[in-house]
This record gives structure tokens, C-alpha cells and sequence, in this order.
């Protein structure tokens, strides 16, 4: 379990950002702003004597230029809160919420500094995972949000945040929506000062939300993947009423849970001082689990899984306890992914990514497996642990969501945004190649007809049999799309002549001239036509959907059953099928 390693494994090593005392605080902020560092160390002889820190920074008196260029031994914190390298992370994580504090100075055995741990690195560590996903948003709200008016001064924006202990403020301007000022944001105007300005103009937008009832672990996410380091928590009724943070995540995960943990973890070393063959896991902690956990030998033996596991897979412990995780196997990946994975493990120590697996039932599913190579007091391998969760619905979610968006619900067909895509796609490739491309808008004469006759229902059946029609005369690169009701288009790419179009558009309307067998019903229905070219008729998707669009009208106004070319009438002289 990752929060009992040390935290030399996560802290940011090497020699911390440092100046000296006489450093200007600009320059000192400019450096932070720079490194994207949370804080600064001052040096004096070699050794650090304090520290300068965002938070620090909240404490500036933005209405008086001159103090942006005091020396920064005149705010620097002394003396420095230091941590030894070997202490676990689940310690520093109770450290951090003890003391109050957001920065240790990492020392090693000779008292020498080696590096600097924050809570942000704490909160990107994955053995947070567990607890992250069993807590809601609203269980590591602390307190309520600084709420500001985006007249407010920055000076006094700055002195609310110190004064109030927030680390970020919610700004509010009815002209450009809710916005946030945070710390780092306060770092970067002491380092580019924009002068005592009201904070409306200064505030980050677009503000992300979450939802209270969201899990932590969503949150946590949403805040790395959009490098960003609060959240608004909206409720139902789309009112904020609170701003997550990464030192809010922390609190999270409950000073009685982590000491549960470490207690937990303590019995684990236990048993594997014990006896190496067997891994002995915080029960509690694994049976919570929504996670599929498994742990293996160094030859991927299996020795132990948890409920969560037979739940996804369908296999009890004794049917896989001595076999490998390949009784899972899909099928589905070569031999290359399972290398490029090994190689990732043997590297890193650690595999994270989605794999299709098989369930005891045959069924396949996809997962989301992060594997970590466990090593013994020697460096040695000692095991591997695996945990996975289920995703396939929410892949399957998405594929919907796609298909809801770029395709007709009613025939599978491309809708307008998905043609609209191809076609910009194929201009560009027409003009770069020299070619051609044409396309053909066709609308079904006295359509309406037929759902007033018949019914929408039958209209529908008419609709689907049509596609199927038309998609049989066109070749594999082409696209047909429907607009809606009973417009179709057809885009014809890297054309060789005019002639190939007009090819097209007669085998199209014979292929519709065929009466439509719908139950009792036989059919007939016709079809008008109408071309434009690439570049003849335009050289952007909206001139040349008009373009056709006209033409269309054109071969209705001229006796239906047919097509027209866009131009001049005269050059219509062969466009009616048979």
C-alpha cells in the first residue's frame, strides 16, 4: 500500500528554489511564478534560514507598490518545519493537518536537505485513492467559501484571504459570472504587479463546479487534469456554496481512518516478515474496496484476492489462488501491449491503463488496472499487486453520447455536424490534391404523403429502406447523411469528372424509383436532386450546401424525378433518370 512508503518516493527531490535574504520579494515571487513552486527557501551561507510561501504572499500590501520590493527576509517564516525522508506518507499526511502546515523541509539522516514535500504532493499520491473514493465532496468542505464582490480592491481581496484563512476567494460580477482568485493568482501579481485594481478583472474563469455528492476521487481528478487548484461546489439548484481544494482532500481522509490504515499496514509488515510467500492485507480497508484488488508472487502466481475481485470476474478465490491473472486474457491484445506493459512495470515499477478481460461467464469487460511491483526491505520484488474497476458502461456511455451526437437516431446515418466535419475535411483535401468533389442534396418527392396516408410509422420504414437503397450505389469512401425528415446528402469525394456525379445521381434516382413493399403498402416515391461542385459552386461547406440546396429546388420546379447541376438552366440538358 502506497501510504506506507516513504515519502522520498512522492516529495520533489533535489535542492528547492531558493534566494537569498536580500531578494527582492518581486523577484522572489517572479522565480515561484516561474517554477510553479508553492514556496521558496532562503538561503543564507548555505544554509536555509526560512522560507516564503503563496500563503505568505497574502500578507503583501498590494496598495503600496514600494513593499513588492522589501527583502524577503522581512516576511520569510522562521524557522523551518523539517521531515526526515524515511517518514511514511500516511504520518506526513497527519503531520500536515496537525501542525497546519503546507510545506516540510525534507533532511536525510546527516540533516542535510534533500528536497521538499507539499500537500499537493500528498493529495497526487495514488494511496489517497481508496479513501478518495469512498467520500463525498461535501464531507471535506471545511468551511464555507470567502465570497467577494468583484469591486472589491485587491489589497483588501488579499487581506480577507489572510485574515479569513481561505486559500482562495470566490469572486462574484453579474457582467462576467462567478470567477476565483487563489493564492498562486496573488504570487503572480506580486511578481507582475497590475497595480490596486478591483478584482473582477483579475479573477480566473471559467470557474469548474462538482456536485456535493460527487465522490473525492472525481474531484481530485478534475483538479490534475485541468491543472487547476480549486473546484466550485455547485448544488441542484446551480448555487456555489463552497471551493475544493488540494489541502481540502487531505482533510478528507479522516485523522481516525489514516490511523485505521497505518495500523492496518503495521500487521501487513508483520506478516511479511513472517513468512515472504504469503501477503497478508488490511481487511477492512480491501474489503471496502469498490476496486478489484489481487496480489501475486514475483512469477504472477496468484495468492490472494478480495470480494470486489469475484464480483467484477466471477471467480471465487480458490479457482484462481496458484493460477496467473492470464485466465483473465480477452484475447483482444497482442503480444506487444502485454511487452510494452512489462517493460513499463520493469521500468517504473508501476502500470497503469485500460485492458479488456474476460469474466468467468465469457463476458468481456473493460478495466481501468494499475499495477505495482511491491519490493522487499533488499529492493528486491517481492510482489505485485493489481487493482482494477469495471468501466465498460461508462465506455459504453460514451460510445452512445458519440453515436447521439454524430449520427441520425433513426437510420444510423451521419447527422448534419458529422457531414459538415467530412466535408471540410474533404475540401481540404481537394484543394491540396487538385481535385474535385461534389455534393448531392436529395429530398423524396411527396414524402409528406405517405406519413399522412400511411403514418410516421410506416414513413419511418421508408425512411430506413431508402438508406440502405442509396448506400448500395455509392462507393466505400463516399458519405451519405441525413439532414432530418426526408433531406439526405450525399458527398462525393476526389471526382474525376463532372460526368461521375451525374453518373451518381441517375443510379440514385433509379434505385428510389422502385416502389417501396411496406406491409400491405406498395409505394412509390420519387426523389429530386440537386449537384454542386468543388470549386466550380464554392469553396466552403455553407456556399456549397446552398448551392446544391437551390439546385435541388430547381429539379422540383422542373418536373420532380430528376437532378440539376447549380448554374445556368441552359446547361441542364441531361439530368433525368431513364
Amino acid at each position: 500500500m502506497a501510504n506506507h512508503l516513504p515519502i522520498k518516493s512522492i516529495m520533489r527531490s533535489g535542492e528547492p528554489i531558493h534566494c537569498s535574504p536580500e531578494t527582492p520579494l518581486r523577484e522572489a515571487a517572479r522565480r515561484m511564478s516561474e517554477r510553479a513552486c508553492s514556496s521558496i527557501v532562503i538561503m543564507d551561507q548555505g544554509k536555509p534560514v526560512g522560507i516564503w510561501t503563496e500563503h505568505d504572499a497574502l500578507l503583501v500590501n498590494f496598495a503600496d507598490p514600494d513593499s513588492m520590493q522589501q527583502p524577503i527576509a522581512r516576511v520569510m517564516s522562521t524557522p523551518l518545519a523539517t521531515i526526515t525522508a524515511d517518514t511514511s506518507i500516511a504520518e506526513a499526511a497527519m503531520r500536515f493537518r496537525r501542525e497546519n502546515l503546507r510545506h516540510f523541509l525534507v533532511e536525510d539522516d546527516q540533516q542535510r536537505t534533500i528536497g521538499i514535500l507539499t500537500q499537493s504532493d500528498i493529495a497526487m499520491n495514488q494511496g489517497l485513492e481508496p479513501y478518495l473514493r469512498l467520500r463525498e465532496v461535501h464531507s471535506a468542505l471545511r468551511q464555507a467559501p470567502l465570497v467577494l464582490g468583484g469591486h472589491f480592491k485587491l489589497s483588501e481581496a488579499a487581506r480577507r484571504m489572510h485574515r479569513t484563512h481561505h486559500d482562495a476567494a470566490l469572486i462574484t460580477c453579474e457582467q462576467r459570472g462567478p470567477g476565483v482568485i487563489t493564492e498562486r493568482d496573488i504570487l503572480r501579481f506580486i511578481s507582475n504587479y497590475p497595480g490596486d485594481t478591483p478584482i473582477s478583472g483579475l479573477a480566473s474563469r471559467p470557474l469548474l463546479t462538482i456536485g456535493p455528492d460527487e465522490p473525492l476521487i472525481r474531484a481530485r481528478d478534475m483538479l490534475l487534469d485541468n491543472r487547476i487548484r480549486h473546484l466550485g461546489v455547485e448544488d441542484d439548484d446551480g448555487n456555489l456554496t463552497g471551493l475544493l481544494g488540494f489541502a481540502d482532500l487531505i482533510a478528507g481522509a479522516e485523522h481516525m481512518y489514516l490511523e485505521d490504515l497505518r495500523e492496518a499496514l503495521e500487521q501487513r509488515d508483520e506478516a511479511l516478515e513472517r513468512s515472504r510467500q504469503h501477503l497478508q492485507l488490511a481487511e477492512r480497508v480491501i474489503d471496502a474496496s469498490l476496486e478489484g484488488i489481487l496480489i501475486t508472487d514475483p512469477q504472477m502466481r496468484i495468492q490472494f484476492v478480495n470480494p470486489a475481485f469475484t464480483q467484477l470476474t466471477g471467480y471465487q478465490p480458490e479457482e484462481v489462488i496458484g493460477r496467473t491473472p492470464g485466465l483473465l486474457a480477452s484475447g483482444r491484445h497482442d503480444d506487444r501491449f502485454y511487452s510494452d506493459m512489462w517493460d513499463t512495470l520493469k521500468r517504473s515499477g508501476c502500470w497503469r491503463g485500460e485492458i479488456w478481460n474476460r469474466r468467468k461467464t465469457g463476458e468481456l469487460f473493460l478495466e481501468l488496472l494499475t499495477i505495482t511491483a511491491i519490493r522487499d526491505d533488499d529492493g528486491n520484488i517481492s510482489h505485485y499487486a493489481g487493482l482494477f474497476t469495471d468501466i465498460t458502461q461508462n465506455r459504453q456511455n460514451e460510445e452512445h453520447i458519440r453515436q447521439l451526437a454524430y449520427y441520425d437516431a433513426l437510420t444510423g446515418l451521419p447527422n448534419r455536424r458529422l457531414l459538415e466535419d467530412r466535408l471540410e475535411h474533404a475540401i481540404r483535401h481537394a484543394h491540396r490534391k487538385q481535385q474535385m468533389l461534389a455534393v448531392l442534396f436529395i429530398d423524396l418527392d411527396h414524402f409528406k404523403t405517405v406519413n399522412d396516408t400511411h403514418g410516421h410509422a410506416v414513413g419511418d420504414q421508408l425512411l430506413t429502406e431508402l438508406s440502405r437503397r442509396l448506400k448500395s450505389c455509392l462507393r466505400e469512401d463516399d458519405t451519405l447523411a441525413r439532414l432530418g425528415g426526408d433531406e439526405f446528402i450525399v458527398l462525393l469525394p476526389e471526382l474525376d469528372s463532372v460526368d461521375h456525379a451525374r453518373r451518381v445521381a441517375s443510379r440514385l434516382i433509379e434505385v428510389n424509383a422502385r416502389p417501396y413493399r411496406l406491409g400491405d403498402a406498395l409505394l412509390p416515391v420519387g426523389s429530386s436532386i440537386g449537384i454542386s461542385l468543388y470549386p466550380l459552386d464554392g469553396e466552403e461547406v455553407k456556399p456549397l450546401m446552398q448551392a446544391a440546396d437551390e439546385a435541388m429546388y430547381r429539379a422540383k420546379a422542373a418536373g420532380r424525378n430528376r437532378f440539376r447541376l447549380s448554374g445556368p438552366e441552359p446547361e441542364q440538358t441531361d439530368s433525368q433518370s431513364g
